[in-house]
């Protein structure tokens, strides 16, 4: 193995390599198939696979690799699986104020939280994605586009379907 210090087997560059990648592989591919302790199985399968290939392929198409290797790994298991969406909560429980406020808005607030986590998991799978990787990880559209390999504009028409079936299914709050 070559220890060149941009190679893909030199260990430093790939220490470093899937300490920057691997928890957004991870939540792209809980947020594409629905399942944590899945995502997070493809992940370390994707990296192996990447350590094993690493004098195939060199650090600058390594990001490529491993989403395509992990997006493969993910729609086989899913073929063999059915996978319901686990929607975990991903708000922040407040941890003051909330015994300053009435019983009466705990209780709606939490009855929206659950409509609002069911409305997001019944979005069809694309849309789902590229709204969670939009507004819990922050992706700006671009980030998203090159992510699922798809232009720009797709990932505004799947966002905008997204926010227009929140929306319907919510209310306009």
């Amino acid at each position: 193995m070559s220890d060149n210090k941009n190679s893909t087997c030199n260990e430093k560059v790939f220490d470093n390599f899937f300490k920057s990648h691997s928890k957004l592989l991870r939540n792209y591919l809980y947020y594409k198939f629905g399942d944590l302790d899945q995502a997070e199985d493809i992940v370390q399968d994707a990296f192996i696979k990447l350590w094993n290939n690493c004098a195939n392929v060199s650090i600058d198409k390594a990001k490529s690799y491993v989403y395509t290797v992990a997006t493969n790994l993910g729609i086989s298991i899913t073929r063999h699986q059915k996978v319901k969406f686990k929607y975990q909560d991903y708000v922040t429980q407040r941890k003051s104020d909330i015994n300053h406020e009435s019983p009466e808005f705990i209780a709606l607030e939490k009855e929206y939280m659950e409509k609002l986590k069911a409305a997001i998991a019944s979005l069809p799978e694309r849309q789902r994605e590229v709204f969670l990787l939009s507004r819990i990880d922050k992706k700006t559209y671009k980030e998203i586009a090159e992510l699922s390999g798809v232009s720009v504009k797709a990932i505004e028409k799947l966002m905008h379907k997204a926010l227009g079936t929140l929306r319907k299914t919510l209310g306009n709050i």
